[in-house]
């Protein structure tokens, strides 16, 4: 996949669901957000790359299983990519979505995480 070309947009999805295992550059927001989460707010001791294992290697397997246990989950996202996994919505720009192609995608949250989703008025 040319990275320059999917520069502002994702690529397809026929495309995306080609890539297998790769080493990737991560996006600044998620080194920061990994900081947060799980490397004690230190940026610096986050790593700038990840090694991934891609459609390919998950479409090998019988089942897909997905557990959100909602400790460090956004509500809104969990239930936006549950939606969208649910309902067979399948777009790049929301990876984990393309799960919904998957022909066997198991569910497990902890209740008590998945918190609320409210819209306030300022």
């Amino acid at each position: 996949m040319n990275k320059g070309r999917y520069a502002d947009t994702p690529p397809p999805p026929e495309e995306y669901l080609q890539l297998s295992a790769r080493v990737v550059d991560l996006h600044p927001m998620t080194v920061l957000q990994n900081a947060r989460t799980s490397g004690g707010g230190r940026v610096a001791d986050v790593p700038t790359q990840a090694l991934t294992v891609g459609p390919v290697e998950t479409w090998k397997a019988e089942r897909v299983s997905i557990w959100h246990a909602g400790k460090h989950d956004n509500p809104f996202g969990m239930r936006l990519t549950t939606l969208m996994i649910s309902k067979r919505i399948a777009d790049a720009a929301v990876p984990m979505s393309l799960l919904s192609l998957h022909p066997n995608v198991r569910f497990s949250f902890y209740r008590g995480g998945i918190g609320t989703c409210e819209a306030e008025m300022h």
